[in-house]
């Protein structure tokens, strides 16, 4: 039996490593617990095409379900260029590279601390 995580931190950092090995691009982990009540951690990354967004999309909620957590919500669509997965706790945006310059969600919450950054 595996060995299930809830916390926050741990659930983010597993996020971030799925979407890494899935190529994501521009990976940032951002404490907002000090901005905003809405979550803990915002992840926001990048993938090349509607394909590579729904194969993060797809392996991110795999892994967190595996470990314990919850998908509550999920928006948008692969082939708009933006997904959003919410986890309550942990919220993850899979942006296109055009959707990703337009929204700038790391401009908008530059007042979160950045915990992890991967070109």
């Amino acid at each position: 039996m595996e060995e299930v995580l809830l916390d926050p931190g741990q659930l983010a950092r597993a996020a971030i490593d799925v979407a890494s090995d899935k190529k994501a691009s521009d990976i940032i982990l951002l404490d907002i617990r000090d901005v905003t009540t809405i979550a803990d951690y915002f992840i926001i990354c990048s993938g090349n095409n509607p394909r590579q967004i729904q194969a993060i999309a797809d392996a991110v909620d795999e892994e967190l379900g595996k470990q314990g957590a919850t998908l509550l919500h999920r928006e948008g669509f692969a082939e708009t260029g933006w997904l959003l997965l919410d986890f309550g706790d942990v919220i993850v945006h899979i942006f296109g590279a055009k959707e990703r310059e337009y929204y700038r969600l790391e401009r908008l919450w530059s007042e979160a601390k950045t915990i992890v950054y991967l070109q």
